[in-house]
């Protein structure tokens, strides 16, 4: 059964996400701040993290941005903080979900079992090169390149980018991507929508007026080739 780390500085909040994925069959380690959870992450290297923002010592976003430095392993963030500036910064960390206090330990529990199962889900590709003269991304070493230049894409962002260029120019519907890239049908759509917004300032020329990821109003989002250069004319000189 999968070990969950649960990460929060109110004590009765710690111990009642314990008895709940306790009581759901889950092995659990429990932490009161990011600095804890850390040394708890590095030791036993759960399966998921569900972590609160606002904690001392180290807060959220900072262990969410050092468990990205080595890992992949899903990241469910649970706070009080519901400002969509907040939310959108947890998810460009990296963070997989962002669940905002107070919650349903049914609705919790069932966001678990998704990021779970996203995080089994078989890479899109492992091999080879995709390019097509101002995106490449390097399979095998996960690493992108836009216009020449590399730039730093978190997982999800990677896999999301991934099955665009591999469905280009076929609209692909949000359900889709988050059946697909997400794991589940369960997450809000709006994630969607941040990875997308923060996925066109880091691969558009103008992120306001995209000309790779285009949205396709009221069905979804398509990558687009670029169109090839034309051949210069031949000089009749």
């Amino acid at each position: 059964m999968a070990t969950i780390l649960l990460v929060d500085d109110e004590e009765a909040v710690l111990e009642m996400l314990e008895a709940c994925c306790q009581e759901a069959g889950y092995q659990t380690l429990t932490a009161p701040n990011g600095k804890e959870a850390l040394r708890l992450f590095f030791q036993h290297h759960p399966d998921l993290v569900v972590a609160d923002i606002r904690m001392p010592v180290m807060d959220g976003f900072d262990l969410i941005s050092r468990i990205r430095e080595v890992s992949e392993v899903p990241i469910i963030v649970l706070s009080a903080l519901g400002r969509e500036e907040e939310k959108v910064h947890g998810l460009r960390l990296g963070a997989d979900d962002y669940i905002v206090k107070p919650v349903g330990m049914k609705e919790l529990l069932a966001r678990i079992e998704a990021a779970l199962r996203r995080a089994q889900l078989p890479p899109l590709s492992r091999k080879g090169v995709y390019t097509d003269g101002v995106l490449t991304i390097h399979m095998e070493r996960q690493e992108v390149y836009v216009r020449g230049q590399k730039v730093n894409l978190t997982p999800k962002e990677l896999r999301l980018l991934i099955y665009l260029t591999q469905n280009a120019g076929r609209v692909v519907s949000v359900q889709e991507l988050l059946a697909k890239v997400w794991g589940s049908t369960y997450y809000a759509e709006e994630s969607v929508k941040w990875h997308i917004a923060s996925l066109r300032r880091k691969i558009e020329q103008n992120p306001h007026e995209p000309r790779l990821i285009v949205t396709v109003w009221g069905s979804g989002y398509r990558y687009d080739k670029p169109a090839p250069s034309p051949s210069p004319l031949p000089s009749l000189l």
